[in-house]
């Protein structure tokens, strides 16, 4: 990849007591890819990615954004660089529909001071519209929606407040094959916008599958960061269980 990475983590330390979470691991991150994190329970990808989102801070190291070093000491910090992290969880409220959870704790008013309900829901069916042309049940509650249209949902949502770098947990875990497509398509588009994602597995097969670079963690070390049309499953599964990268990727 060629010019200013949108976000680049240099050199990032975290440790727990005397165990090193994450040890001195850089990694970067350009416009319109999506590079996945990989690494078995422990190997510190989430605890890396957490200190990008500002949920923990740092020990020691830089992070960078558009070149320009970033000050990121909690969430609002990270939103404030454009930064927004898709949890498996979600963090939807499940009583609610589509346009109150996109503005959840953000929302829009009208000049008397009152809730701008219209306006909300014609900013919710404009934002998933252009990520989800087929999505239609704005008013259902999204306890009632399956799981690739709750991850819409999270997706436009942080889309919509100018996300610029998003953070994605797991994001077609539990999912079925057709709402795992719909979860690809919508990365698909994400990355047509210019938008960087980060995109923390362990499932190798969605790594082939949906990114164009793998980072490899074990044991809070970084193993290497391969293309991901150059690596076969085989090879990142070697970097996960062995922590060595393949002689034919390491040149």
């Amino acid at each position: 990849m060629t010019g200013t990475p949108l976000v680049e983590l240099r050199d990032m330390q975290k440790a727990f007591g005397g165990i090193k979470a994450v040890d001195r691991v850089t990694i970067d991150l350009h416009p319109g890819e999506v590079v996945g994190v990989l690494g078995h329970n422990g190997a510190g990808k989430s605890v890396l990615m957490k200190m990008l989102s500002g949920a923990i801070q740092r020990d020691a190291g830089q992070i960078l954004v558009n070149g320009q070093e970033a000050r990121i000491n909690n969430p609002r910090d990270a939103r404030d660089y454009n930064i927004e992290t898709i949890y498996q969880t979600l963090a939807l409220a499940d009583n609610l529909d589509a346009a109150s959870n996109l503005f959840l704790g953000r929302e829009l008013v009208t000049a008397t001071g009152l809730l701008d309900d219209a306006q909300m829901e014609a900013e919710t069916r404009e934002i998933m519209g252009r990520l989800t042309p087929n999505f239609r049940r704005f008013s259902t509650p999204v306890s009632g929606l399956s799981g690739g249209q709750r991850q819409s949902v999270a997706i436009s949502r942080a889309v919509y407040f100018n996300a610029k770098i998003l953070i994605m947990d797991e994001p077609t875990a539990a999912l079925g094959v057709e709402e795992t497509r719909m979860v690809a398509e919508l990365i698909d588009e994400l990355k047509k916008q210019g938008i960087g994602i980060f995109l923390i597995d362990h499932d190798i097969h969605q790594v082939k599958a949906l990114c164009d670079r793998a980072s490899v963690m074990k044991n809070g070390k970084l193993v290497g960061t391969v293309n991901v049309a150059e690596a076969s499953e085989d090879d990142l599964l070697a970097m996960i269980i062995l922590g060595k990268m393949p002689e034919h990727l390491a040149a």
